[in-house]
């Protein structure tokens, strides 16, 4: 145990899902006390101030935006993609803000979203079965037997890619890159030639003519230059996350410092399992993935499970119902938690429970089914008086042709032209900036309806 936290044995005794097959356990040895070794990728005190964050988002005083890729790729880890990723989410972000006027919370799928769970441990090609691609973290993508054979080697690449990710991160939203005061500077590439540009440089006047009325009046304040960015991954190779968890020297309690926020995916969150074991211990906040089958009930026991003392801002669950299931499955999970008097972070997953192939043998999503789903989601909440508090979408910086439909109306003909994705189809920029547009749309009429506490209402009834 390390502060109450599960040693390595115990945990690979207990019901473990989705975890790789190394052919050598010496190596694994070696490469994870070498893990134990470096320093921190994430700060406790980070942790706690999005959980802080995460709070004021469950009580309807924020939104959250979690996005990025699927899976992350070692070749990946370039200025370029990362300063692409960052845009997108930093320009939906804007979107939101000005419609809903409560702060949104931003969280990247980013700096260790290397490992992938598969439904399938092997892959057949022409007669010959190899293991599937699990992300980096574990094999390649190339199919071959050298390349598909797990690797402990790659959780050091892991965290190699994710410090210079996040190196790079802190240095655009802390310099200057993320200054709302030149936000038609900072989104002129993001624009340029979309089908959204008009929509967006609209919008960008208008919160221009705000901040220049605001600077008049003598607010030049830090917050409009800089952001709070974090960084979040799902949990899955034990051996990895235990690795990186170190003890707070002001709290002594235990934190992964792989990433802020960590989450237990729907195929990893037996109550009996080595992930749930391992997460209650640490002191992130944390997410959880629902989908179709989980039942009311299933949903209190994890929560109770992993966040037994009800701490504010810990649990954030992650619903990810399928566009044709949200009205009917989602509404007992909303009632049965809510009963419980537990306040949590609620958010749709509009990607992952709507993913086919195409005809031409593309794996691929409809636009109009992940919109389908945010609808169906703010919908059922506005029924129920719960607070939709935010949204966990895989999207990409890059004009990609993954996902169907959108403004640029991407038919199956078009998947051909860039599909780049690693593992799951994602939403380019401009099919991400109109789902931002959509919500914030849905954010402004459910801030009138729901009456979510504006950012001006201390000082309402103030005495002139």
């Amino acid at each position: 145990m390390l502060n109450g936290v599960p040693n390595l044995a115990e945990l690979h005794a207990m019901p473990q899902m989705q975890q790789p097959s190394y052919p050598e356990p010496a190596a694994v040895a070696d490469v994870v006390s070498r893990l134990r070794g470096l320093p921190p990728l994430v700060f406790a005190g980070e942790c706690d101030d999005l959980r802080d964050k995460l709070a004021a988002v469950a009580d309807g005083r924020g939104f959250l935006l979690q996005g990025g890729d699927c899976a992350e790729t070692f070749a990946g880890v370039n200025a370029d993609n990362i300063k692409g990723k960052l845009r997108v989410l930093l320009s939906m972000a804007v979107v939101m803000t000005y419609a809903a006027q409560v702060p949104v919370v931003k969280v990247g799928r980013i700096a260790g979203q290397y490992a992938k769970p598969r439904s399938k441990d092997t892959e057949t090609r022409n007669g010959v079965t190899l293991p599937s691609y699990r992300g980096d973290a574990v094999n390649g993508f190339e199919f071959t037997p050298e390349s598909r054979t797990h690797d402990p080697r790659r959780l050091l690449q892991i965290y190699n890619s994710s410090a210079a990710t996040l190196n790079l991160v802190r240095a655009f939203v802390k310099g200057g890159f993320a200054d709302l005061r030149g936000i038609n500077a900072w989104n002129a590439d993001f624009v340029r030639n979309s089908n959204v540009e008009a929509r967006y440089e609209a919008l960008a006047h208008e919160i221009e003519s705000a901040l220049a009325f605001m600077i008049a009046c003598g607010v030049d304040d830090e917050q409009l230059s800089t952001v709070d960015f974090y960084a979040s991954h799902e949990a899955l190779l034990l051996d990895y996350e235990h690795a990186m968890t170190r003890i707070d020297s002001r709290s002594q309690l235990p934190y992964d410092t792989s990433g802020h926020l960590l989450w237990i995916g729907e195929r990893t969150r037996q109550p009996d399992g080595a992930h749930v074991a391992f997460m209650r211990r640490v002191n992130n906040p944390l997410g959880i993935k629902l989908g179709p089958s989980t039942s009311g009930e299933d949903a209190v026991l994890t929560a109770e499970l992993l966040d037994p003392d009800r701490i504010p801002g810990r649990i954030t669950f992650i619903t990810r119902m399928g566009a044709g299931n949200v009205r009917e499955k989602l509404p007992p999970i909303i009632d049965a938690v809510e009963s419980t008097g537990r306040k949590v972070v609620w958010t749709c997953d509009p990607m992952h429970g709507n993913t086919f192939e195409s005809a031409n043998g593309f794996k691929t999503r409809s636009f109009v089914d992940v919109c389908a789903e945010v609808n169906a989601f703010f919908d059922v909440h506005e029924e129920m008086g719960t607070w939709p508090g935010g949204v966990h979408v895989e999207l990409t910086g890059d004009d990609v042709t993954e996902c169907l439909g959108g403004v640029d109306a991407l038919d199956e003909a078009d998947l051909a032209n860039r599909y780049e994705t690693a593992c799951d189809p994602r939403l380019n920029r401009n099919q991400s900036l109109e789902l931002a547009f959509m919500i914030a749309e849905r954010l402004s009429d459910g801030r009138l309806k729901r009456h979510a506490v504006s950012p001006l209402e201390p000082f309402r009834g103030m005495d002139m």
